[in-house]
């Protein structure tokens, strides 16, 4: 391929930004382990602090840091905020590369995106 064609295929800035923002995001183990286990439950800040064996402050900084790049997203129920992993094309391939690295098995994670 040619300079120009790669230059013609090259992802916008706002792409690129959006990516880099994730990647950053997953690069702290205690976020990639947060993401991991809201690809496959939703859950509120005491479930996954529990699960995670962190306290619920930090719990919701992670959570705040991994909705800003976009990757999660909150429901109110009742009182409660309840997370989950985003439903978007992005979302879904990190989760399965993060698998895929990990050696990971998921077989209820088609069911989520049909």
């Amino acid at each position: 391929m040619n300079k120009n064609g790669i230059m013609e295929k090259m992802p916008s800035g706002e792409t690129v930004q959006t990516v880099a923002d994730a990647m950053k995001q997953l690069g702290d183990p205690s976020r990639l382990r947060i993401f991991w286990l809201l690809c496959h439950c939703e859950e509120c800040v005491i479930n996954i602090a529990s699960a995670t064996e962190m306290s619920s402050p930090a719990v919701s900084h992670h959570l705040r840091l991994l909705k800003n790049a976009k990757l999660i997203s909150a429901t109110r129920h009742g009182k409660e905020m309840y997370y989950r992993a985003a439903n978007t094309p992005m979302v879904e391939k990190l989760h399965h590369t993060i698998e895929e690295i990990a050696k990971i098995s998921c077989p209820e994670w088609h069911d989520k995106f049909e």
